[in-house]
Parts: C-alpha cells; structure tokens; sequence
C-alpha cells in the first residue's frame, strides 16, 4: 500500500459536513484501551479510527472488535504506510517513540506521541529533523497542559516578581486502582513474539545510552531514575515550564527507592518537586504557587476516570485583613478530550500546535538538568 498526504487544513466533506480524521493507532495496551480509543469514539464527529497495530495480535483483535476497527496490523510500518490513515497516534513503550513516529512522518502522516515525546535529547531531535522533511505535524500528548483549569490557574497566580515559592507534587497510589473504577474494562494479552523482549531491551538499552553519553557505567538506579522522569516527571515538568518559563538550574536531587525530589532556581524563587509511588489509593498532582498574599494551587486527579474536575483553589487576604479561598472550576471537560479536540483544531483548521517537538525538546533539557545533578560525572 502507498501513502497518500494529508493536507495541514483539510476540506470539508462533499455534503459540507466537517472532515472526519482516520487514525491509526499504534499500541494496543492500556492506555489505547482506557483512553484514546474511548476518547476518540465519544468524538466520531471528528475522528474515526481505522487501523490499529500491535505486537500482541489478541491485543488487536480484542480492540478491533471492541471498537469496530476494520484494519489490523502486526507491523507498524504497515499501518504508516496506509492509505486510509491521515494521524498515526504512537502509544508504544519510550524506546519506540523515536523510530515509529519517524516512520509515520516519512509516510507523511501527522503523529500525535504520547508523551514523553522520548528520553533523549538525539532522539526527539532525529523526530525534528524527520518533522521537517515530511508534510506530516507531530502533537506531543502532554493533556494535562490542555485542561481549561491551566488557563484559569495562570490567569490567578501572582506575576513573577511578586512568586515566593512554589512545589510541584505528583505522588500516587497503585495505577491499577484507577484503572479498574475506570469503567473501560481494559485486557491484558501476552502474545508476544519470541524476539520481543530482546528486541525491546537493545531498543532501551541504547536509547538510555543517549541519555548518558559520558557515563561510561550506567547502573539499574539510572535507567529507572531516568524512566521515572519520562512517567510521572514529564506531565509535571512540563506544566511547570509552561507556567514559570524554564529553571536556570537544578540545584539538588534526593532520591529513595520510587520517591525522589529536586529543587530548581528560577530569577527570584525556588521550586520544590516532589513525586513518588505508594501503596495508598489517592492521587495527589498539583501545582502550588505562593505570594505574599494570594497562593493558587492547581488541583489534577487521576485522568483514567472521566468527569473529576481539575480545580484551582485561591486563598488569599482580604483588604480588612482577613481571609477567604475560594475555588475555580472552569469545566468538568476531561483532559483527554480537550486535547483531542484541539488536535483536530491544529490539523484541520491550522491552528498553532502548543506541544510540538521543539516544546518538549525544552522538557528533555529539564531532564538533562536534573540527571546531572543526581548522576554527576567523577
């Protein structure tokens, strides 16, 4: 099968109806299953989802059938290379990121990546470099930054001069919990093909290394230092830079078995990150800023359970020196879909894409920062 290119500003349909985006979905695990595709068949006035690719071949079966998708690949260069898909959406494990998302871009398809876009810096660039060479625009999948609450949040917080402090915090329980009140009722296949972790574990193994080109040992601690980042990290830190522009430096790191924090120097304050896994089944992501006399906390709770508002919680004094909060709820929109719909706003009515490679390039620099100072070089 060829390729066909996919205009950044699509016409509409025959009968005037807005175009209707095919995707293709690489990675048929949970997050597919819990999110994306749900997502996607609660806007099938925008999209509808044509092919889906994975290793796991009952994996494909399972979600072809589940959501009517007519094609099936076990090999993603094949559903690049098909005709009826305009977006490719890489849902795949890190180490993948870079070569799928290339692949779809020299097919001339949009991408959207879950993020992180990648681990390293030399891998997000080759995505760049691919970008520019292809017809094909890549949306980085940071939802939480198209919550209407970041809006409101930024909208509330004190200017920079006036920012004494700030933490940033994503501690949570067993993700398992969450995703068994999600309602999506997601399976677990284990059809692999016998080379699969062979093949997962070189791909890995040098990705990690371009993370650590100077180390000549990398240990176990800095692999899952690093994957910890590209979890919970990359939501986190990216929020952050969007809302405080990037640190000049990260001045310490602690870390303690799934727990870790780091400290970053902005011009005039510090920020406190804090992010761990436990046992306790609660979801604890916000963004706090403090001021003189105004401190605005922004609030997330788990995405993988639709309708939880994102909130923003003001306390502050008042002229007669007391004191009040208050709590700003823009929307009960989820994050998903809000990202969602914006992706179809950039794709076919060419507005700006926020999350490009270039924005998250800025997220692997943060990376860079903090692995520096917990891995430094002797």
């Amino acid at each position: 099968m060829t390729a066909t290119a996919v205009n950044s500003d699509l016409p509409a349909n025959q009968d005037g109806r807005p175009q209707i985006l095919r995707v293709g979905i690489i990675g048929a695990g949970e997050v597919a299953q819990c999110v994306h595709l749900p997502t996607l068949a609660l806007l099938s006035h925008l999209y509808t989802v044509t092919a889906i690719c994975d290793i796991s071949q009952e994996s494909v079966a399972h979600c072809s059938t589940k959501f009517n998708v007519p094609r099936t690949y076990s090999q993603s260069e094949d559903l690049c290379a098909d005709p009826n898909v305009d977006v490719v959406f890489v849902l795949t494990s890190d180490e993948f990121h870079a070569t799928q998302a290339i692949t779809a871009l020299q097919h001339d398809k949009h991408v959207l990546i879950e993020k992180p876009i990648s681990l390293s810096l030399p891998s997000a660039q080759r995505i760049l470099e691919a970008e520019k060479q292809s017809k094909g625009k890549v949306f980085v999948a940071y939802m939480r930054r198209y919550a209407a609450a970041l809006q409101a949040f930024r909208d509330e917080i004190p200017s920079p001069d006036e920012i004494k402090f700030v933490r940033v915090r994503d501690i949570i329980g067993p993700n398992a919990h969450f995703v068994q009140q999600s309602g999506t009722f997601p399976q677990q296949f284990r059809d692999f093909p016998s080379d699969a972790l062979a093949k997962r574990t070189e791909a890995a193994e040098a990705l990690i290394k371009e993370v650590y080109p100077q180390h000549k040992e990398i240990t176990p601690e800095m692999t899952v230092f690093c994957r910890f980042l590209g979890g919970l990290g990359s939501h986190d830190l990216s929020v952050m830079r969007e809302v405080l522009g990037m640190p000049k430096a990260c001045t310490g790191v602690s870390m303690h078995s799934l727990f870790f924090t780091a400290t970053f120097e902005y011009e005039s304050f510090a920020v406190s990150y804090e992010s761990g896994l436990d046992g306790v089944p609660r979801f604890d992501a916000h963004v706090q800023v403090y001021g003189a006399n105004k401190t605005v906390k922004l609030q997330y709770d788990t995405p993988y359970v639709k309708g939880l508002p994102i909130t923003v919680t003001v306390d502050e004094s008042t002229p007669s020196g007391g004191y009040q909060q208050r709590t700003v709820l823009p929307t009960y929109e989820d994050a998903y879909t809000a990202e969602l719909t914006e992706l179809y706003a950039c794709l076919v009515k060419g507005k700006a894409i926020k999350t490009t490679v270039a924005d998250a390039l800025q997220d692997l620099e943060i990376f860079r920062m903090v692995l520096q100072r917990a891995f430094p070089l002797t």
